[in-house]
Protein backbone atom coordinates (compact mmCIF):
# COMPACT_ATOMS: atom_id res chain seq x y z
CA UNK A 1 0.00 0.00 0.00
CA UNK A 2 1.25 3.27 -0.84
CA UNK A 3 1.71 5.67 1.97
CA UNK A 4 0.47 9.15 2.31
CA UNK A 5 3.26 12.05 1.26
CA UNK A 6 3.91 14.67 3.58
CA UNK A 7 6.28 17.08 2.42
CA UNK A 8 7.16 17.43 -1.39
CA UNK A 9 8.59 20.04 -2.97
CA UNK A 10 8.90 19.58 -6.69
CA UNK A 11 11.68 22.03 -8.96
CA UNK A 12 12.70 24.23 -5.70
CA UNK A 13 14.85 27.08 -6.46
CA UNK A 14 17.16 29.14 -4.17
CA UNK A 15 19.70 31.67 -5.01
CA UNK A 16 21.35 34.00 -2.99
CA UNK A 17 23.51 37.03 -4.32
CA UNK A 18 22.85 35.63 -8.27
CA UNK A 19 23.99 32.55 -7.59
CA UNK A 20 21.48 29.20 -7.48
CA UNK A 21 22.20 27.43 -4.15
CA UNK A 22 19.33 24.81 -4.68
CA UNK A 23 18.56 23.44 -7.90
CA UNK A 24 15.58 22.08 -9.02
CA UNK A 25 15.29 20.66 -5.82
CA UNK A 26 13.05 17.33 -5.62
CA UNK A 27 12.45 15.67 -2.52
CA UNK A 28 9.49 13.29 -1.32
CA UNK A 29 8.81 12.28 2.29
CA UNK A 30 6.27 10.27 3.21
CA UNK A 31 4.49 9.69 6.26
CA UNK A 32 5.24 7.24 9.29
CA UNK A 33 8.76 7.32 8.02
CA UNK A 34 12.40 8.48 8.85
CA UNK A 35 13.90 10.27 6.08
CA UNK A 36 17.74 10.54 6.41
CA UNK A 37 18.99 14.13 4.57
CA UNK A 38 22.84 13.76 3.92
CA UNK A 39 25.17 15.57 1.78
CA UNK A 40 28.41 17.35 2.56
CA UNK A 41 29.05 20.97 4.55
CA UNK A 42 27.72 23.04 2.04
CA UNK A 43 25.51 20.53 -0.04
CA UNK A 44 22.58 22.95 1.04
CA UNK A 45 20.71 20.84 4.04
CA UNK A 46 20.37 23.58 6.33
CA UNK A 47 18.81 26.11 3.65
CA UNK A 48 16.14 23.07 2.04
CA UNK A 49 15.51 22.86 6.01
CA UNK A 50 14.79 26.65 5.87
CA UNK A 51 12.58 26.62 3.15
CA UNK A 52 10.53 24.03 4.72
CA UNK A 53 10.07 25.87 7.59
CA UNK A 54 9.35 29.49 5.91
CA UNK A 55 12.79 31.06 7.13
CA UNK A 56 13.59 31.33 3.45
CA UNK A 57 11.64 32.15 0.48
CA UNK A 58 12.40 30.09 -2.40
CA UNK A 59 12.85 31.62 -5.74
CA UNK A 60 11.36 29.40 -7.69
CA UNK A 61 9.47 25.99 -7.40
CA UNK A 62 6.96 24.27 -4.86
CA UNK A 63 6.65 22.96 -1.62
CA UNK A 64 3.44 21.26 -0.10
CA UNK A 65 3.39 20.20 3.50
CA UNK A 66 0.88 17.66 4.90
CA UNK A 67 -1.00 18.21 1.50
CA UNK A 68 -0.87 22.00 1.71
CA UNK A 69 0.80 24.75 -0.21
CA UNK A 70 3.35 26.49 1.84
CA UNK A 71 3.41 29.61 0.22
CA UNK A 72 -0.47 30.06 1.10
CA UNK A 73 -0.21 27.99 4.37
CA UNK A 74 2.54 28.86 5.76
CA UNK A 75 0.91 29.84 9.39
CA UNK A 76 -0.69 26.46 9.85
CA UNK A 77 2.30 24.36 8.71
CA UNK A 78 4.12 25.34 11.01
CA UNK A 79 2.01 25.07 13.78
CA UNK A 80 1.83 20.93 12.85
CA UNK A 81 5.98 21.06 12.49
CA UNK A 82 8.70 21.14 15.18
CA UNK A 83 12.02 21.59 14.29
CA UNK A 84 15.88 22.49 15.36
CA UNK A 85 17.83 24.30 13.15
CA UNK A 86 21.32 25.05 13.44
CA UNK A 87 22.12 25.73 16.80
CA UNK A 88 19.15 25.66 19.34
CA UNK A 89 18.53 29.64 20.85
CA UNK A 90 16.83 30.54 24.32
CA UNK A 91 16.01 32.62 26.59
CA UNK A 92 19.46 32.52 28.33
CA UNK A 93 17.94 33.72 32.19
CA UNK A 94 14.80 31.55 32.11
CA UNK A 95 14.52 28.18 33.11
CA UNK A 96 13.69 25.27 30.74
CA UNK A 97 10.18 25.28 32.11
CA UNK A 98 9.80 28.65 31.30
CA UNK A 99 11.53 28.61 27.78
CA UNK A 100 9.01 25.82 26.82
CA UNK A 101 5.90 28.03 28.21
CA UNK A 102 6.73 30.75 25.78
CA UNK A 103 6.89 28.30 23.18
CA UNK A 104 3.78 26.81 23.58
CA UNK A 105 2.12 30.29 24.38
CA UNK A 106 3.45 31.10 20.95
CA UNK A 107 2.01 27.75 19.37
CA UNK A 108 -1.01 28.44 20.75
CA UNK A 109 -1.35 24.82 23.09
CA UNK A 110 -1.64 24.56 26.51
CA UNK A 111 1.37 23.71 28.26
CA UNK A 112 0.17 20.24 30.63
CA UNK A 113 3.42 18.11 29.21
CA UNK A 114 6.17 20.13 30.13
CA UNK A 115 7.44 18.02 32.95
CA UNK A 116 7.04 15.30 31.19
CA UNK A 117 8.64 16.39 27.99
CA UNK A 118 11.30 17.13 29.88
CA UNK A 119 11.92 13.98 31.56
CA UNK A 120 11.23 12.19 27.95
CA UNK A 121 14.48 14.10 27.09
CA UNK A 122 16.49 13.41 29.83
CA UNK A 123 15.91 17.11 31.77
CA UNK A 124 14.07 15.38 34.74
CA UNK A 125 14.38 18.02 37.76
CA UNK A 126 16.05 20.52 36.19
CA UNK A 127 13.28 22.70 34.79
CA UNK A 128 13.53 25.47 37.32
CA UNK A 129 17.14 26.14 36.68
CA UNK A 130 18.38 29.22 34.43
CA UNK A 131 19.63 28.01 30.69
CA UNK A 132 22.71 29.95 31.12
CA UNK A 133 23.97 27.21 33.38
CA UNK A 134 23.15 24.63 30.94
CA UNK A 135 26.21 22.39 28.91
CA UNK A 136 26.12 22.34 25.64
CA UNK A 137 24.32 18.88 25.48
CA UNK A 138 21.84 20.07 28.05
CA UNK A 139 20.94 23.13 25.62
CA UNK A 140 20.57 19.97 22.54
CA UNK A 141 18.17 18.01 24.78
CA UNK A 142 16.14 21.35 25.63
CA UNK A 143 15.90 22.12 21.47
CA UNK A 144 14.17 18.55 21.34
CA UNK A 145 12.18 19.48 24.06
CA UNK A 146 11.21 22.46 22.72
CA UNK A 147 10.60 20.72 19.03
CA UNK A 148 8.46 17.69 20.53
CA UNK A 149 6.46 19.66 23.27
CA UNK A 150 3.46 20.58 20.86
CA UNK A 151 3.21 17.04 19.49
CA UNK A 152 4.08 17.93 15.93
CA UNK A 153 2.97 15.98 12.79
CA UNK A 154 6.51 16.57 11.29
CA UNK A 155 10.17 16.81 13.25
CA UNK A 156 12.60 18.13 10.75
CA UNK A 157 15.87 18.07 12.99
CA UNK A 158 19.38 19.19 11.57
CA UNK A 159 22.12 17.79 13.52
CA UNK A 160 19.98 17.22 16.54
CA UNK A 161 22.30 14.88 18.40
CA UNK A 162 25.50 17.67 18.61
CA UNK A 163 26.67 17.82 21.62
CA UNK A 164 25.32 14.63 23.36
CA UNK A 165 27.27 12.08 24.92
CA UNK A 166 27.17 8.33 23.79
CA UNK A 167 24.33 7.60 26.02
CA UNK A 168 22.55 10.37 25.09
CA UNK A 169 22.72 9.75 21.33
CA UNK A 170 21.14 5.98 22.35
CA UNK A 171 18.13 7.88 24.06
CA UNK A 172 17.58 10.10 21.40
CA UNK A 173 17.82 7.58 19.10
CA UNK A 174 14.89 5.44 20.92
CA UNK A 175 13.28 8.43 21.47
CA UNK A 176 13.17 8.98 17.48
CA UNK A 177 11.86 6.00 16.61
CA UNK A 178 9.40 6.10 19.56
CA UNK A 179 7.66 8.96 17.83
CA UNK A 180 7.32 7.37 14.72
CA UNK A 181 6.22 4.07 15.95
CA UNK A 182 3.66 5.41 18.62
CA UNK A 183 3.06 8.72 17.98
CA UNK A 184 2.59 8.77 14.56
CA UNK A 185 4.81 11.14 13.44
CA UNK A 186 7.52 11.70 10.69
CA UNK A 187 10.72 12.49 10.86
CA UNK A 188 13.31 14.68 8.36
CA UNK A 189 16.82 14.24 9.97
CA UNK A 190 20.39 15.29 8.68
CA UNK A 191 23.44 14.23 10.35
CA UNK A 192 26.98 13.78 10.05
CA UNK A 193 27.14 10.51 11.76
CA UNK A 194 26.17 8.09 9.12
CA UNK A 195 25.47 5.06 11.53
CA UNK A 196 22.91 7.13 13.96
CA UNK A 197 21.11 7.79 10.33
CA UNK A 198 21.68 3.68 9.83
CA UNK A 199 19.78 3.25 13.01
CA UNK A 200 17.11 4.78 12.33
CA UNK A 201 16.07 5.76 8.82
CA UNK A 202 13.91 4.55 6.47
CA UNK A 203 14.34 6.24 3.13
CA UNK A 204 17.75 8.09 2.39
CA UNK A 205 17.98 11.32 0.58
CA UNK A 206 21.43 12.52 -0.82
CA UNK A 207 21.84 15.92 -1.77
CA UNK A 208 25.15 17.33 -4.17
CA UNK A 209 25.48 21.16 -4.72
CA UNK A 210 21.99 21.95 -4.23
CA UNK A 211 19.89 19.21 -5.99
CA UNK A 212 18.59 15.61 -4.28
CA UNK A 213 20.91 12.99 -6.80
CA UNK A 214 19.51 10.09 -4.90
CA UNK A 215 15.94 8.79 -3.04
CA UNK A 216 16.28 5.23 -1.85
CA UNK A 217 15.18 2.91 0.87
CA UNK A 218 18.00 2.25 3.27
CA UNK A 219 16.75 -1.45 2.77
CA UNK A 220 17.97 -1.41 -0.78
CA UNK A 221 21.38 0.50 0.04
CA UNK A 222 22.12 -2.55 2.40
CA UNK A 223 21.16 -5.42 -0.24
CA UNK A 224 24.26 -3.48 -2.24
CA UNK A 225 26.14 -2.16 0.28
CA UNK A 226 26.35 -4.95 2.76
CA UNK A 227 28.95 -3.19 5.00
CA UNK A 228 26.26 -0.12 5.83
CA UNK A 229 25.29 3.33 4.93
CA UNK A 230 28.98 4.75 4.87
CA UNK A 231 29.78 2.81 1.99
CA UNK A 232 27.25 3.64 0.55
CA UNK A 233 27.54 7.18 1.05
CA UNK A 234 31.54 7.64 0.17
CA UNK A 235 30.86 5.75 -3.25
CA UNK A 236 28.07 8.21 -3.82
CA UNK A 237 30.35 11.15 -3.37
CA UNK A 238 32.56 9.65 -5.42
CA UNK A 239 30.53 10.00 -8.39
CA UNK A 240 29.70 6.03 -8.16
CA UNK A 241 26.58 4.28 -9.50
CA UNK A 242 23.28 5.95 -8.66
CA UNK A 243 20.03 4.12 -8.29
CA UNK A 244 20.97 1.45 -6.16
Amino acid sequence: MKKEVVIKTKRLVKTFKGKEVIKNFDMTVQKGTIYGFLGANGAGKTTVFKLLMGLLIPNAGKIEILGLDHAENKYEILQCIGSIIETPIFYEHLSAKENLEIHLSYMGVPNSHIENTLEIVGLKGVGKQPVSEFSLGMRQRLGIARAIIHKPKILILDEPINGLDPIGIREMRELFIDLVTNQNMTILISSHILSEIEHIADTIGVIVDGNIIEEVTLSSIKEQYPDGLEDYFFNLMKGGNKNV
